[in-house]
């Protein structure tokens, strides 16, 4: 049976009980579809902090569109507050399924268990929470951030093999506390643990963002003159660097290896041009499975509790050969 048929039920059992009379047919008050049959999807975004975001946007509404779903937007911009009063706001509105990417993985456990009182299920789309109680959701959709810490560090670990001295490393973080950030610097530090002469020797928050990529890039050039390698969460904050690494008059690429993650058009240029030297794929294209997803639990079918995009990597050679074809 589905959850909008099972909302409509216990709503329209407890109208009988309170009212003692028979209650009026119709789901205006109880399901979210006005009565039209459209499933409707409440949906809060991080924000539009980076080309993949904007791509992720697109994919959402161009694929609720698709589906034939009614999809309610928002966009926190990037405020863990925005977004939780926005989950309430879609309680309130007694939509179907709600679905949100976390700003931030804690803090979530309150609005999260009145969606679930109020028989509302939840799917995380991208990024994870760190409840202990996984009955709060139905699932999760998205990247494995630790997979992509790993393989960049794993590429890089394979380049600098025959390295005698040490290799410093600075490192752009993305938002603090965030799920791809935590899990990013995770795999990479496990991964790159393998050759000790691997050393970060900077590591801040840029945020997810171009100019504050760029600002903290700055600011480790300055501390640090020997910089062999950066390591950036996205490639947004990647290309703000490369504007900071050329006013220092250094060669990006070359005096500076450059890693990022995401694959985006613009950061895939810039590893064809031979200005970044490797990406690990994080794909934003995930809207058509969070349509599929949300007629599955809207009709209260079992999914699986984690559902992982498929991903890869890329040099310079398979940039300049992915590029034509690129949707992002």
């Amino acid at each position: 049976m589905s959850t909008r048929r099972t909302r409509t039920i216990v709503a329209a059992l407890a109208t009988v009980l309170l009212a003692g009379s028979m209650a009026a047919c119709g789901n205006s008050d109880t399901g979210g579809d006005g009565g039209d049959g459209k499933i409707v999807l409440g949906f809060s975004q991080v924000g539009a902090e980076s080309g993949w975001r904007t791509a992720n946007t697109t994919s959402i509404k161009e694929a609720a569109a698709e589906a034939g779903i009614e999809l309610k937007f928002d966009d926190a911009q990037q405020k863990q507050e925005n977004q939780i009063k926005a989950i309430r706001n879609f309680i309130q509105q007694k939509v179907d399924v709600i679905a949100f990417s976390p700003v931030v993985e804690s803090g979530w456990d309150t609005v999260l268990k009145e969606a679930k009182d109020a028989g509302i299920p939840v799917i995380l789309t991208d990024r994870a929470v760190d409840s202990a109680d996984k009955t709060l959701y139905k699932t999760f959709l998205g990247s494995d951030f630790v997979k992509e810490g790993r393989l960049a560090g794993e590429w890089l670990v394979e380049q600098t093999k025959t390295a005698t001295g040490p290799v410093n490393i600075v490192e752009l973080q993305g938002t603090t506390g965030s799920a791809p950030a935590n899990d990013r610097k995770e795999g990479f530090a496990a991964a790159i643990a393998a050759n000790p002469n691997l050393k970060i020797v900077a590591s801040q928050s840029g945020d997810f963002k171009r100019a504050d990529g760029k600002q903290v890039m700055e600011q480790f050039l300055k501390a640090n003159p020997d910089i062999d390698v950066l390591f950036a969460h996205n490639d947004d904050m990647g290309l703000g660097a490369l504007e900071a690494i050329t006013a220092a008059g250094k060669v990006p690429g070359k005096d500076i290896t450059i890693i990022t993650i995401d694959a985006v058009k613009d950061g895939m240029q810039a590893l064809a041009d031979g200005k970044f030297n490797f990406i690990a794929e994080c794909s934003p294209l995930l809207g058509p499975q969070l349509m599929e997803l949300a007629k599955k639990v809207d009709a209260g079918e079992e999914v699986p509790a984690r559902i992982e995009t498929e991903e890869t990597t890329f040099t310079q050679e398979q940039a300049k050969a992915a590029l034509p074809n690129r949707k992002y």
